[in-house]
C-alpha cells in the first residue's frame, strides 16, 4: 500500500503531465485484481489518468511544492541564464527530462536558459516548444499553489524573467 494519500479535491502533481485535481478514489477489477485508484483529472489536457495506490509514489505522484520550494524555483528565474554549447539534441533532451521530472525548481532551469527576451537572438521551433511546455507546467503549479488563474501564473513568471 502506498503512504501517499490524497482525497477528492486535492491538487497533486504528475512529472509527465503535470497539476491535476484528484477526483476520487474507485476500486476497479483488472486482471482478476481488485485495485484502488487514484483518478486524476489533468483539465488543460482534457484527460483522466487512473494511477493504482500501491504505484502512486513510484510513478512520482506528489502533493503541490511547498511555498519555500516554489521560491526557490522563482528565485532560479531570475538567475543568469546557463547556456551550454552541447548538441542541441543532447540540450533539449536534458530540457525534457528536467520537465518531466516533475520538479519546480528543475523546469525554472528551463524556462530561465530558454526564455528570449526582444533583444535577444531568434529561438528555433523546437526552443519555442520546449520553454512553452515549461512555462506552462511551472504556471499550472504555482497558478494551484496560490489560487490564482494559470494565465496570471504564466504573467507572474513572465515579469520576473524580465525583471532578471
Amino acid at each position: 500500500m502506498s503512504n501517499l494519500t490524497f482525497a477528492a479535491g486535492d491538487y497533486v502533481v504528475y512529472p509527465a503531465h503535470g497539476v491535476g485535481k484528484v477526483l476520487e478514489i474507485e476500486k476497479r477489477v483488472i486482471g482478476g485484481q481488485e485495485l484502488e485508484l487514484f483518478v486524476i483529472s489533468f483539465e488543460r489536457d482534457r484527460m483522466i489518468l487512473r494511477v493504482p495506490l500501491a504505484k502512486a509514489k513510484a510513478s512520482g505522484l506528489r502533493r503541490l511544492s511547498t511555498r519555500k520550494t516554489m521560491d526557490t524555483a522563482l528565485t532560479t528565474l531570475t538567475g543568469r541564464a546557463r547556456i551550454r554549447r552541447a548538441m542541441w539534441s543532447r540540450r533539449a533532451q536534458e530540457y525534457e527530462q528536467k520537465i518531466n521530472s516533475g520538479d519546480p525548481v528543475a523546469i525554472a532551469e528551463v524556462v530561465r536558459d530558454l526564455y528570449r527576451n526582444a533583444n535577444q537572438p531568434e529561438q528555433s521551433y523546437s526552443e519555442r516548444q520546449i520553454y512553452e511546455q515549461a512555462l506552462e507546467r511551472l504556471s499550472c503549479e504555482l497558478a494551484a499553489l496560490e489560487q490564482i488563474e494559470t494565465d496570471a501564473a504564466a504573467a507572474k513568471l513572465e515579469k520576473l524573467l524580465l525583471a532578471a
